[in-house]
């Protein structure tokens, strides 16, 4: 039987780069379906992973990291997605989830073979995580909904991109399976 882990990818943010407005509105509407996924994985008693950028922090770790993000300007798209101190995080360098990270030795042990996607930003870090989740024969699932961009129009053709060419379930994040 499928083993899925919900990844929530780079939601951890202080939204002071280039394209950040435009990130920032987008990822304000999929804050709540992206917590309610969180949730729903929770009740169902699967993994959820924490994936982020840590923008250069090299000395940080989680808790100081998290706890910056807390204190900063936009610390309410945060809060309702912060991790647990129990939840499982990794750190990343890249815009791949797996590019230089333990990440795919994590899932592997926990008899995970396949991933749901959410999180930011569609065209970049989800449609590469999606993409090097493939080829490392996950299956794949992302929930679009649960998903922030920068440019809509490239938001959907990495979704479709996705689906065609990854056999990746493209769900709502109520409807996408975590089974």
């Amino acid at each position: 039987m499928a083993r899925s882990a919900v990844c929530v990818v780079d939601m951890l943010n202080s939204y002071g780069h280039p394209d950040a407005e435009r990130l920032r509105a987008s990822a304000e509407k999929a804050l709540p379906r992206i917590a309610r996924l969180v949730e729903r994985a929770a009740d169902a008693d699967v993994l959820t992973v924490y994936v982020n950028d840590n923008f250069g922090a090299w000395t940080s770790n989680r808790d100081d990291f998290v706890r910056e993000l807390l204190a900063g300007e936009h610390a309410r798209l945060v809060e309702p997605i912060a991790p647990r101190s129990d939840a499982l995080f990794v750190f990343k360098t890249r815009h791949s989830i797996f590019y230089g990270t333990p990440l795919e030795e994590l899932l592997r042990q926990e008899g995970v073979d396949r991933v749901v996607l959410a999180g930011q930003v569609t065209e970049q870090c989800i449609l590469y995580s999606a993409l090097d989740a493939y080829i490392r024969h996950f299956d794949v699932a992302v929930a679009a909904d649960a998903t922030a961009a920068i440019h809509d129009d490239l938001a959907d053709a990495a979704l479709k991109m996705m689906d065609v060419n990854m056999s990746a379930e493209i769900a709502s994040a109520e409807e996408v399976s975590l089974a």
